[in-house]
């Protein structure tokens, strides 16, 4: 039988695509004439599965180099908006209250989100330096 059958019928035996069978030899192959060969053929190992092929860590991670200040076109806030910095960091900050809500002293808890949501803390850093300064963790 034609490979190109062969590898159709193995592809629809296995649940994969045409292009990941693999045949180790053909001309065993060729000898193929129904769906129970082709599972033979499997088990033999004379078909395989090629592995899929996933994407790179590097391209994963995107291009990163290149971006210094000479590169750069638009605006800082076209390149990221000052709404989405914000998010990002009132997140962080309210998460990391929720760890702590727990040990916060009374009414702090809530304080401290008001704070937040005012933008008082430039970052998580500055919003445990505050915790700290003020004493809001219970003293068991």
């Amino acid at each position: 039988m034609d490979l190109n059958k062969v590898k159709e019928i193995s592809a629809r035996v296995m649940g994969i695509g045409k292009n990941r069978v693999k045949i180790l030899d053909p001309e065993e192959a060729r000898e193929i004439m129904t769906r129970e060969d082709v599972k033979n053929k499997i088990e033999q190992g004379v078909i395989t599965k090629k592995r899929i092929k996933g994407v790179s860590k590097g391209r994963k991670r995107g291009k990163k180099r290149r971006q210094k200040t000479g590169k750069r076109k638009g605006a800082k806030k076209a390149r990221e908006k000052p709404k989405k910095r914000w998010m990002r960091n009132v997140r962080a900050q309210r998460r990391k209250i929720n760890e702590l809500k727990p040990d916060l002293k009374e009414g702090a808890y809530r304080r401290l989100y008001r704070q937040i949501k005012g933008g008082r803390f430039k970052s998580k850093r500055r919003l445990m330096a505050h915790i700290e300064e003020n004493n809001l963790i219970k003293s068991d």
